[in-house]
């Protein structure tokens, strides 16, 4: 079976790519819009000038793509790695009337919510690994946050409200 590396793209989607026996590489870029990009480069020891090629393909022909080349074997692999116990991954996008936007991040232990991370703050084609807790929040960014599903759905409330939810009861929980 050949090793399929997974690397989730915040804000941008899941990168997934692997070395043929004659030490190309094959790569999917899989969008969160719904579009995908193939893409195959050789090898490094090819250096800068190792052929690269690009084709961005459709939801639809991404599928026939897969179907042709036999997908659902990936698939299956690919959605065990998914499945997690206890861990959600989400995307939170602020608006102009959410609580934390224009407010610094701040830290989620703070406001009652232990064990809940911002992994990154996605700003427009940029994103910012590891906010610090005095990086300042806009309208339009995506804040890509790592916690139990209670805790993350916790966070997106204060987010949204600055209210913390009245079963919030003590740190930790």
């Amino acid at each position: 079976m050949v090793d399929v590396r997974r690397v989730k793209l915040p804000g941008v989607g899941v990168l997934h790519t692997f070395v043929t026996d004659d030490g190309g590489k094959v790569g999917v870029i899989a969008h969160r819009s719904g579009h995908s990009d193939l893409i195959t480069f050789a090898d490094d020891d090819a250096g800068p000038e190792g052929d690269k090629v690009s084709l961005r393909l459709n939801e639809d022909e991404a599928h026939t793509l897969a179907e042709l080349l036999g997908g659902t074997q990936i698939t299956e692999s690919l959605t065990s790695l998914d499945q997690i116990p206890g861990l959600s991954i989400d995307w939170f996008t602020v608006d102009y009337e959410d609580h934390i936007a224009g407010q610094a991040l701040g830290n989620p232990a703070d406001r009652g919510v232990v064990g809940l991370t911002v992994v990154a703050v996605v700003r427009g084609e940029a994103a910012n690994p590891a906010p610090a807790p005095d990086f300042k929040v806009f309208p339009g960014d995506t804040l890509v946050v790592a916690g139990s599903p209670e805790k993350v759905a916790r966070a997106f409330h204060f987010f949204r409200t600055g209210e913390k939810r009245a079963n919030d009861g003590p740190p930790g929980l």
